[in-house]
């Protein structure tokens, strides 16, 4: 058994035996973490939402394979990761990476963001549910720098089979021998597949990766950044929002490959949906977090219209109290975070 898997094996012959109770409250107990562990297969947070639905209907109809050798949790997380694969490896949906990056206003310049179209954010609220409690296995899946947005978009250029070693290795902590069996793979080959996994990691996180701090949450200074931003936006105070922006800022929207690479081509992109005649109309914004950083949930009420509507969420990338890097989402996911349609 793992270190710190407090559930042990507490019920499991309740599971074995088929008890419907049982197997719903030990297998509910896990289903936070397992989204979080599908997502980061994924990139995306609704097909991890249908992968742990797929986890939890398969490990029901397996429930007399599990022989209680290894705890529930372990036994959920091999269904879990196969189900990953299994969906990375079918026609149901392309996981080709993008290298075409939009021309014209956009720069051509590679972004992970722009190279992963499916990429989706994860609300901190549901972030805070898979992580019960300070020094819990569970507590790993949730850390910052393996859930912000860089290393989400980095992992999904690894083959499918290289991210679940890695996932599982680096991320959930597995024994090599554990990540082997559960893949179905020799020793020799999870090793092996580590190495070329962070190889290829380190070419796609940024550069500074290694100096973010652990923070689990946006800290002060990155809440003060994410509020400043907010009033600007609202504003479209064009000048306010270039001093939040480093030189070298960039903004990507997911699905779309654009991207817009430095403070003065994302300044031309806000102009015309900010100012003058061909302005959206009148915008609010909420605060919120995604992947462990700060975001803002932006509506905007168009001209002869009663209510402001979602328009997007954008999640900020904040280094040395400046917004180095923004994603922004469509409107699609604003429930997940408890956030209305329309005010």
């Amino acid at each position: 058994m793992r270190r710190g898997d407090e559930h042990g094996h507490h019920g499991d012959e309740g599971v074995r035996r088929g008890e419907p109770g049982a197997f719903a409250e030990l297998a509910e107990a896990h289903r936070h973490e397992l989204q979080v562990h599908c997502y980061r297969m994924l990139g995306s947070y609704t097909d991890a939402e249908d992968m742990v639905q797929e986890t939890m209907l398969r490990a029901w109809r397996r429930r007399e394979t599990f022989e209680g050798r290894s705890t529930l949790r372990a036994w959920l997380y091999r269904i879990a990761t196969n189900a990953c694969l299994d969906l990375l490896s079918g026609p149901a949906r392309s996981r080709e990476i993008a290298t075409d990056v939009q021309e014209g206003p956009a720069s051509g310049a590679r972004s992970p963001f722009a190279e992963v179209p499916w990429l989706q954010p994860y609300p901190d609220r549901l972030l805070d549910l898979a992580a019960p409690a300070e020094g819990r296995p569970e507590a790993l899946t949730v850390e910052r720098e393996t859930i912000e947005l860089a290393y989400l978009a980095a992992i999904q250029h690894l083959p499918p089979r290289q991210r679940a070693v890695l996932i599982l290795r680096d991320v959930a902590g597995w024994p090599a021998e554990e990540t082997a069996d559960a893949l179905e793979l020799s020793v020799p080959a999870v090793k092996s597949a580590l190495q070329r996994a962070r190889a290829t990691l380190r070419l796609h996180l940024p550069a500074r990766r290694a100096q973010w701090g652990p923070a689990t949450a946006p800290t002060g200074e990155e809440r003060a950044v994410l509020r400043r931003y907010m009033e600007a936006s609202v504003d479209g105070d064009l000048s306010a929002l270039a001093t939040l922006l480093r030189e070298d800022a960039r903004q990507t929207m997911p699905p779309a490959s654009a991207v817009y690479d430095g403070r003065a081509a994302i300044l031309d992109m806000w102009r015309p949906v900010l100012t003058g005649p061909q302005a959206w109309g009148d915008w609010k914004a909420l605060p919120t977090r995604a992947n462990r950083q700060p975001a803002v949930a932006n509506y905007v009420r168009r001209p002869g219209h009663p209510r402001y509507t979602a328009v997007n969420i954008d999640v900020l990338r904040v280094e040395d109290g400046l917004i180095a890097e923004i994603t922004t989402f469509g409107p699609g996911l604003h429930a997940a975070f408890g956030l209305p349609a329309e005010l």
